[in-house]
């Protein structure tokens, strides 16, 4: 399993450096959203609602008392199963999105609104105490977990779906966009994967960081969720922003 680990680090490292160029660059391939969705707003939006930030304390204590060859093909299993079902719901949601013919200024809008939410729920939530939605410690962690709770609603949110298939939708038909989308999503599994390997060691020295940092990043997204909200309404015509 430490094989597959390796050769899955590989390839992950492989085609994040063929979308390396793309990632680079501003989304230029979005029609209406430039630049309220450029590719680094795109990754920010992303990190807080399918990042690792979210994950740690959840497969700590999922895996306490694990050897570290399961927690291995546990994370593993969790970051496969979180892709099939982002990959599965951007098909049947950016179809079912292109069937009502919902013009881009809405998805625009209706992304603002799902990270404004999420951002100002996260750091309530910091308000209160702790890095994370609490998870009970399990006596006995199997593989089956990798699926449920950990690729959802752990990793892949209902949220995080969301806000793929506005993006996806976004970028349908423009391959640069399209490819940006992926590329970013994919390097953000790839931090999840990373984060679950090294979760304890993360935990023990950067836990009080990590808990400064996420309010920080709640905040700009709640700044960053209503500039889109105003952006997309101007676009409808509802008022003109002052340039």
């Amino acid at each position: 399993m430490h094989v597959q680990c390796v050769r899955f680090g590989l390839v992950l490292a492989f085609s994040t450096a063929l979308l390396a160029p793309a990632l680079s660059q501003n989304a230029a391939g979005f029609a209406v959203p430039q630049p309220e969705f450029d590719s680094r707003k795109i990754f920010f939006m992303l990190f807080l609602m399918l990042g690792p930030i979210k994950i740690l304390v959840p497969f700590v204590n999922l895996t306490g008392g694990s050897d570290v060859e399961f927690r291995r093909r546990l994370a593993f299993r969790s970051i496969l199963f979180s892709a099939a079902a982002l990959a599965l719901a951007v098909v049947l949601g950016r179809t079912m999105l292109e069937n009502f013919d919902i013009s881009l200024p809405v998805l625009a809008m209706t992304g603002g609104i799902v990270l404004f939410l999420v951002a100002l729920q996260t750091v309530l939530q910091q308000s209160a105490g702790g890095i994370d939605r609490s998870t009970p410690v399990s006596q006995s962690a199997e593989l089956r977990h990798a699926l449920t709770p950990l690729a959802f609603p752990i990793i892949v949110t209902p949220y995080g779906i969301a806000a793929v298939i506005v993006f996806a939708t976004l970028a349908a038909g423009q391959y640069q966009a399209e490819l940006t989308v992926g590329g970013i999503v994919l390097m953000i599994l790839a931090l999840d994967w990373i984060a679950m390997l090294f979760a304890g060691f993360i935990l023990k020295w950067v836990g009080t960081a990590l808990q400064v940092f996420a309010v920080v990043l709640g905040v700009t997204q709640i700044a960053l969720g209503l500039q889109v909200i105003l952006h997309s309404l101007s676009m409808m015509g509802v008022f003109q922003i002052a340039g």
